[in-house]
Parts: structure tokens; sequence; C-alpha cells
């Protein structure tokens, strides 16, 4: 028995954002035959319930990067940043007045103002013309509302004593602005930066990655980490090709994140995710 772990958007997804009949029949023939397949991704968790319900399938979920991991939708373990942490990233961000959101156990929440930060930004110029026409521009750049994501007036309305942060998303288009807030959020303890897009910040607890929701995951189900394998597309999934006993990389990744990886596959345009789990795990055919 493996215990499979799929990225969902660049890779278990197409360019259209949809799970092909190829794919969809590929996991299900997994599963049958024993096989563990959970959806490990920076979606929280109900986006992604949300997604597998569209084509039925049933599968453990790793939400946000790892830091929400349900079996049978109920959570098993759950990774959150500590109040001086969230308090300090929201400090730099208002600073900085970058469109963000803060994901809880509960839900995810916006700023007031994203729409007006995320306009002025665009606005300014300094948007590169290649992050305008990325796959996943849309996707990130869609108003809140439109996710039906509720806003805040003030931080300290989500970021208190109360509460349990588990991620924050910054929308960071300008190139020298993430730059700068890379390095301000570089000197906060304990703290995970990563990124799915070269527009977006993530962060979340030094311990809150798709690495140790792996590990985790695969110790839940007393899987040896031998025996589990990562598929993806991004940079936030290097921690899981890094824990995996066979970690693939879609064709349409990075150069960066491919030589992370011990194999890659196809596109997900080409059904890449059907084709690794067909030729290496159902058939068995790497030879490491």
């Amino acid at each position: 028995m493996k215990l499979i772990a799929l990225d969902l958007d660049g890779t278990t997804l197409n360019s259209n954002k949809e799970m092909t009949e190829e794919t969809i029949r590929a996991i299900k023939r997994a599963q049958q035959q024993g096989h563990i397949v959970m959806a490990l991704s920076g979606r929280p968790s109900f986006s992604i319930n949300m997604e597998l319900a569209k084509y039925g399938l049933e599968c453990p979920v790793g939400g946000n990067n790892g830091t929400e991991l349900y079996v049978d939708g109920k959570l098993v373990e759950l990774t959150t940043l500590n109040l001086s942490q969230s308090q300090r990233i929201v400090n730099e961000l208002e600073k900085e007045k970058m469109p963000y959101k803060i994901s809880t156990d509960k839900r995810t929440f916006a700023h007031k103002d994203w729409l007006e930060r995320f306009e002025k930004v665009v606005a300014s110029g300094s948007v590169p013309k290649a992050h305008f026409e990325h796959k996943d521009y849309k996707m990130f750049t869609t108003p809140p509302h439109v996710y039906g994501q509720p806003f805040f007036d003030q931080p300290d309305e989500i970021v208190n004593k109360d509460s349990t942060v588990v991620k924050f998303l910054i929308i960071a288009l300008d190139p020298e602005q993430r730059k700068r807030m890379q390095k301000k959020l570089g000197t906060i303890e304990e703290l995970y930066v990563t990124s799915s897009s070269p527009f977006n910040i993530e962060l979340m607890h030094l311990n809150g990655h798709k690495g140790n929701g792996l590990k985790s995951m695969a110790r839940y189900f007393n899987i040896p980490l031998e025996e589990t394998v990562a598929i993806g597309d991004e940079r936030n999934d290097i921690p899981m090709f890094n824990v995996a006993g066979l970690s693939i990389a879609m064709g349409n990744a990075e150069e960066e994140v491919q030589q992370h990886c011990d194999i890659v596959t196809l596109t997900n345009d080409e059904n890449g995710v059907a084709h690794a789990i067909e030729k290496y795990i159902l058939n068995d055919s790497y030879v490491g």
C-alpha cells in the first residue's frame, strides 16, 4: 500500500481547472488497489473538498499546504501560527498596504481594502506583463467576495488570543515589493515562507508545509515514507518532494521545481497525473 499525495492546481487539475476522466479513473484505480490517495494543496480544506466532490472522489485532505489534515472529514492534525508571529506579519503587511487574506481553522477572511490595494498596484505599472498572462493569475486575483470570503475591518478581529490562524495569503504583484516583504518576513522566528505562483506569498508556521503534511498522514496510516509518492508543480510542493519515497514533478513545472524530483511526468494538460499513477504506481515501473 502506498500513500499518494496530489497537488491540485497545475497538477491534478488542467489549465481549465478541471479534472479529466483519465485522471479520475487513475485515482479510483489506485484506490481500488488499496493505495491511499490524498489531496495536498495550498487551498483551504473546504475548497479542496468542494473540488473533490465535483468528481465523486473521497480522499484524505491536507489543506493550506498541509497545516490542516482531515481523514473521513475529521481533523487529525492542525499546525497554527502563534499570536506573536501573526501580529508581526500583520504589522509588516499594513506598512506595505498589500492585499492579503488570513485563513483560520474556521474559514478564510480578507482585508476590507483587498480590492482597493490590488487595483492600486495593478494601476502602478510595476506589474510584469508575464504575471497577467500566468495560468493562475485569475485564480489568485479574483476578488474575495466571489469566493464567499468575508472581509474584516481591523486585523485584530481575526488575529487575537482567541483565534486559530493557520495561513496568510498575500498578493505580491510588484516584484520589488515582494522582495522587500520576503526580507522582512525572514526576520520572524519559526515562520515558513513559500509561494505557489510568481506573485503570491504564503506564510505558515515553520512546521506547516506539505512535507510535514505528508509525513503526518503517512504516520496516521502507518505507511513508511519510502512507500509515499508526491506529485506537484510549484515551489510549495518541494518540501513534500524532499520527504517522499518517490517525487514526481509535472511537465509544466518550472525547472527549479523539477530539479527537486525523481521523475518528470507529462503536463497537467496531458494527463500527467494519470500517466504517473498508471506507469509508476499501478505498473510499478520506477527503479530508483
